[in-house]
C-alpha cells in the first residue's frame, strides 16, 4: 500500500450470526481483494477458531484471523478481526485498542445483543466513533424507530440515521438517502455490483414514478417517516461523531449486497484516520517524522512442530521500512525488525515499508509481550498500557506435578505476557494460589493444551464461583477494605501487583461498593 492513500484503520463488532464474515467478505469484494462474493455458508464445521477462517476455506484465500488489507476509493483500509463465538476471549477486547473506529454490526430482527453491548462498552471507555449498519432488512425486521429507541436505551449512544428503510422482508423496497435525496432501490436477485436510484423529494423527484416502484402506502410512510426524523431526530453533527456520543445509522443487507457499497462510501469520508496517542511523555501524533508503534496482539501457532509467534504492532507514528532497527523500549534493546508481515487479503506478504494506522506482523522469538512500546531513534516514551478487562471465568489452577513448578511458572508468565490468559495470586501472603482469569471457556482449553504442549505441564484446573474483577484504584491496603461480612468476594493481586477483587455477581459488587464508598472499583487494569 502507498503512502500516499489515507489510512482507515476500523474493527466490526457484532454478536455472533449477526452478519459479520459476509460483511467482511463484501468489503473485501468491493477492495478487489476478492473476485467472487458469494455467500457464506453457516459454518456447521468446529474447525474454524475465526469467522474468517471460514472465509479462508470457502474462498480459497490466505487471511490471518487478526487483520485484513485492502484498497478502495484511494484509500488504504485495515480491517481488524474480533473473533466471536467460542473463541471470544480478551483478546478481542484487546483488538479494539489498535482500531481508529469500529462498525457495530445489528442484526434487524433480533436488535442489540449481549456480545454487542461488551465490545461496544470497550469502545466507549476508549471514546471511539461507532457506525452502525443495520443487517438484514430483507428478512423480517423490528421497526426501525423501535431500532433506534433500542440504540439509546441499551447502549445510551444517540444515532443520526444516514438512511432509511423502506419496508422490510418481502416488502422490502430499498433505502432513503437523507442526505442525497435519493431511493437507492432493492431489486432482489441482480447482479453484485448493479446499484440504481431514483430522486425523491426534491425537485428533479418523478413523484409518479416513485411511487409506482415502491406503492402508495410504502411512499406515505417514507414522507411522514422522513418528516419526524428532519424534526425530531438528532442531527448529523460530525463532532459528536468523532467523539463517539452520536452512532451515523445505515440499513442495508449484507447478504444480498445490498447498501453496503453505499455505507462504504459514507464511512470513508466519515471515519477518522489514524488518531494521536498518548505515552508517558505527552501526545504521539500520526505526522511525526520518526517511527512509533505498539503491540496489541500476540498469536502463536497452534502447531507445535515450528513455534512461531506473530507479534502485531499498530503503527502509531512515521513511516516504518524493513530492517529498520527500533529501540525496544521496556527492555531498553535495539532490535532489527527484519521479516514484518503485511496482510493483504489473498496472501501474507513481507512488507518493505508501512505506515500509521497499518498493522504489521512481527515475527516474535519470545520478546515481545502486551503493550509493549517500539520506537525508532532515541526516543524514549511508552504508550499507555494496553488494559486487562475483567475476566468472567476464574479457576485455580495447579501443577499435577510438584516437581514441575518451575516449568508450569514460566508458562503461567509466558501465557500471560502474551495475553493468552491472566493471573491473580491471592493476597494472603504463605497461602500462595494461583487463579486463573479468561474470558471465555476456550482460552481454558487453549490453556491446558498449551501447557502441556509447550510447557510439558499437566495441569488441574477447578472452577471457582466469581464472575467479575474490579481493580482497586488508588493505593489502598487490602486491610482498608470493608469485605469480611460478605462471603462473595475473594481479594488478590495481579501479576503486577494491583489489587484486585473477585466477585461472584453485580449484587456483589454493588454490596462492596456500599460498604467501601471512598474506594474506586474499575473494570479494567487501567491506571
Amino acid at each position: 500500500m502507498s503512502t500516499h492513500e489515507p489510512r482507515k484503520t476500523f474493527a466490526i463488532i457484532s454478536h455472533p450470526d449477526a452478519g459479520k464474515t459476509t460483511l467482511t467478505e463484501k468489503l473485501l469484494y468491493f477492495g478487489g481483494a476478492i473476485h467472487t462474493a458469494g455467500m457464506v455458508k453457516s459454518r456447521k464445521s468446529k474447525a474454524a477458531t475465526s469467522d474468517w477462517m471460514e472465509i479462508e476455506k470457502q474462498r480459497g484465500i490466505s487471511v490471518t484471523s487478526s487483520v485484513m488489507q485492502f484498497s478502495y476509493n484511494d484509500y488504504a483500509i485495515n480491517i481488524l478481526d474480533t473473533p466471536g463465538h467460542q473463541d471470544f476471549s480478551e483478546d478481542t477486547y484487546r483488538t479494539l485498542t489498535a482500531a481508529d473506529s469500529a462498525v457495530m454490526l445489528i442484526d434487524a430482527a433480533k436488535g442489540i445483543e449481549p456480545q454487542t453491548i461488551k465490545l461496544f462498552e470497550v469502545c466507549r471507555m476508549r471514546g471511539i466513533p461507532i457506525f452502525t449498519f443495520i443487517n438484514k432488512m430483507d428478512r423480517d425486521a423490528q421497526d426501525p424507530l423501535v431500532l433506534l429507541e433500542e440504540l439509546e436505551e441499551v447502549l445510551g449512544i444517540r444515532s443520526c440515521p444516514m438512511n432509511w428503510p423502506i419496508g422490510s422482508g418481502i416488502d422490502f423496497q430499498g433505502v432513503y438517502d437523507r442526505e442525497k435525496q435519493q431511493v437507492e432501490v432493492f431489486r432482489k436477485g441482480e447482479a453484485e455490483h448493479s446499484r440504481s436510484f431514483m430522486p425523491v423529494f426534491s425537485e428533479e423527484a418523478d413523484e409518479a414514478a416513485v411511487r409506482a416502484r415502491i406503492g402508495d402506502t410504502l411512499y406515505e410512510k417514507l414522507e411522514e417517516d422522513v418528516e419526524l426524523l428532519d424534526i425530531a431526530g438528532d442531527p448529523f453533527d460530525q463532532e459528536k461523531i468523532n467523539s463517539g456520543k452520536l452512532t451515523p445509522v445505515f440499513f442495508g443487507s449484507a447478504l444480498t449486497n445490498f447498501g453496503v457499497q453505499s455505507f462504504l462510501e459514507y464511512f470513508l469520508r466519515l471515519a477518522p484516520g489514524p488518531a494521536p496517542r498518548m505515552s508517558d511523555k505527552g501526545e504521539v501524533v500520526p505526522e511525526s517524522s520518526k517511527f512509533s508503534g505498539f503491540v496489541f496482539k500476540i498469536q502463536a501457532n497452534m502447531n507445535p512442530a515450528h513455534r512461531d509467534r506473530i507479534a502485531f504492532l499498530r503503527i502509531v507514528s512515521g513511516t516504518f521500512t524493513r530492517g529498520m532497527s527500533v529501540q525496544h523500549v521496556r527492555t531498553g534493546k535495539k532490535i532489527k525488525l527484519s521479516q514484518p508481515q503485511q496482510f493483504l487479503a489473498q496472501d501474507r506478504n513481507l512488507v518493505e515499508d508501512a505506515y500509521a494506522g497499518d498493522i504489521i506482523g512481527l515475527f516474535d522469538p519470545g520478546i515481545f509481550g502486551i503493550g509493549d512500546t517500539l520506537v525508532e531513534g532515541n526516543q524514549a516514551y511508552s504508550f499507555a498500557g494496553v488494559p486487562h478487562f475483567s475476566p468472567e471465568i476464574f479457576a485455580r489452577v495447579r501443577a499435577k506435578d510438584a516437581m514441575k513448578y518451575k516449568q508450569f511458572h514460566k508458562g503461567m508468565q509466558q501465557l500471560s505476557e502474551e495475553g493468552a490468559v491472566q493471573y491473580f495470586i491471592t493476597a494472603a501472603p504463605g497461602a500462595e494460589n494461583m487463579i486463573l482469569g479468561v474470558v471465555g471457556q476456550l482460552q481454558l482449553e487453549v490453556f491446558e493444551y498449551r501447557m502441556r504442549a509447550e510447557y510439558g505441564v499437566e495441569v488441574e484446573i477447578q472452577p471457582l464461583g466469581y464472575s467479575l474483577a474490579r481493580w482497586v484504584k488508588g493505593d489502598k491496603k487490602e486491610h482498608e477494605l470493608n469485605l469480611i461480612q460478605y462471603g462473595g468476594s475473594l481479594t488478590v493481586k495481579d501479576r503486577d501487583g494491583r489489587l484486585v477483587v473477585l466477585l461472584e455477581n453485580e449484587f456483589a459488587e454493588r454490596w462492596a461498593k456500599e460498604k467501601n464508598p471512598d474506594v474506586e472499583f474499575v473494570s479494567t487494569s487501567y491506571e
